[in-house]
């Protein structure tokens, strides 16, 4: 797929809990570097994966490309997956566990846990199989551990309080890198946004800021 293929329309996904109002400076910043930008509601925990895709479905059909955070991810590229008709060249995932979520998995086990992940308590958890769509696929995975994740699960590794790095090598991905930011924080890195803009031009990210894909 050709570095120089044309991206103008971008859809910003949020995260579980995070309202689509989350995405607004990054959307802001998107706009300054030429694209198009249209923030994306969806229901998060409360709806689940099944009532999200079918609000995201008819939002995406003319997108280019995704820039999505935490379960945001997850929902994009399953929906790639159930319907690769959809035209998106590029995905950006930011902290997004696309190989399942410790954190969430350990707040299942509680009484309230199930209520606060909601119909995603299932899907989050468990994560993704490898990604072999077509779209490109980059990760903005951050390494600043301030986040509610940190209360319930122990992560092996860096993370960004609330998912670890290692949930966010999926096999498959075009690109990955850091940042320092928190899991909430990368929102509003200029950092990530500076990546997030790279990898929708280029389709790789900032050499200074790659990591390792294995």
């Amino acid at each position: 797929m050709s570095a120089r293929m044309s991206i103008r329309n971008v859809a910003l996904l949020h995260g579980i809990w995070m309202p689509s109002a989350s995405m607004a400076w990054l959307a802001s910043r998107l706009r300054r570097a030429g694209f198009e930008p249209r923030v994306c509601g969806y229901p998060g925990a409360m709806g689940g994966p099944h009532m999200a895709a079918s609000w995201l479905l008819m939002r995406l059909r003319d997108a280019d490309a995704v820039v999505a955070h935490s379960l945001g991810g997850l929902m994009v590229l399953e929906l790639l997956r159930q319907y690769p008709e959809l035209r998106i060249k590029r995905v950006v995932c930011i902290g997004s566990p696309l190989r399942g979520s410790e954190a969430a998995r350990e707040l299942r086990r509680r009484p309230w846990g199930a209520l606060l992940l909601g119909r995603c308590s299932e899907f989050l958890p468990c994560g993704l199989p490898p990604w072999d769509g077509e779209a490109q696929v980059g990760m903005i995975a951050g390494m600043r551990e301030q986040g509610v994740g940190r209360y319930f699960a122990c992560f092996d590794g860096p993370s960004d309080g609330t998912v670890s790095v290692e949930e966010t090598r999926l096999t498959g991905l075009t690109d990955h890198c850091l940042v320092d930011a928190s899991h909430s924080g990368i929102l509003f890195s200029g950092e990530a946004a500076r990546q997030t803009i790279h990898f929708l031009k280029k389709g790789r990210f900032s050499r200074a800021r790659r990591s390792p894909m294995n």
